[in-house]
């Protein structure tokens, strides 16, 4: 893993945080909610793509 596929999933974690905050403040907690789902599934199908990539190199790297 880089440090930048970390980091990336440091920046969207902070913004979805700060929509949150906004959402919250304004009194649309609906749309923060979904605001916050979107941004989970945004993370994990980063994460998926990972493990993926983790799998097929560990199968390369054993010849199966």
């Amino acid at each position: 893993m880089d440090v930048d596929f970390i980091f990336k999933i440091a920046a969207i974690g902070i913004i979805v945080t700060v929509l949150n905050l906004v959402l919250v403040r304004s009194g649309r907690e609906e749309q923060a909610l979904l605001t916050t789902l979107a941004g989970l599934v945004v993370v994990l199908l980063m994460v998926v793509n990972a493990v993926a990539d983790l799998f097929s190199s560990v199968k390369s790297l054993f010849g199966l």
